[in-house]
């Protein structure tokens, strides 16, 4: 991720970065280099925009920031778990200046559209498929649910929300003990 982000922005020191994380080695590289950084986590217990352990709480599907408050956005391995993604990519691009750029990854399958596992209705989760699930290691490893499998529509998905110029780029190299992820690259038009 930081080589994708150096790549889009390669002085972070006048950049407002908002991070959909509050920890790891990304989170400490983005609070010594850009000129703001702020970082949140997704509790469904506590009120957007409040305090949990010291960390700000927001819900991507309806995020407490003014409009136009970023230059970047960044996030790992998020945006399967929100129920209704579309709502959360208009709400990156809500938050993000025009000329902005969110940068991320998603486990990203080699298919043409998008498959929908679960979704959220007036009586709770629909599971469509089998449920799957990931961990979270900011909350004690807690199973959190995959609602789909994103597709190479992941562009048109960013596109109607308002991000042009959005491309997937393929890791050119390896790590053996590392799954490395395509990194999805979009500008706020």
């Amino acid at each position: 991720m930081g080589l994708a982000v150096a790549a889009e922005m390669p002085d972070l020191s006048q950049a407002r970065v908002y991070e959909l994380s509050a920890t790891g080695p990304f989170v400490e590289h983005l609070r010594r280099h850009a000129r703001t950084a702020v970082f949140s986590e997704y509790h469904p217990e506590v009120t957007p925009g409040s305090q949990w352990r010291g960390v700000r709480c927001e819900d991507v599907q309806a995020l407490t920031w003014p409009d136009a408050s970023f230059d970047l956005v960044t996030h790992s391995e998020v945006f399967e778990h929100v129920p209704d993604d579309r709502r959360g990519f208009s709400e990156l691009r809500r938050v993000l200046r025009r000329g902005g750029k969110v940068v991320f990854t998603v486990p990203l399958f080699d298919a043409a559209q998008t498959v929908k596992r679960a979704e959220l209705g007036p009586n709770g989760v629909a599971h469509l498929l089998p449920p799957a699930y990931h961990v979270d290691p900011f909350k004690g490893n807690e199973p959190v649910l995959v609602f789909r499998d994103y597709g190479r529509d992941i562009k048109d998905r960013l596109e109607q929300a308002g991000f042009g110029e959005v491309k997937i780029e393929t890791p050119t190299f390896s790590v053996s003990w590392l799954q490395l992820r395509p990194v999805i690259h979009a500008t706020a038009v």
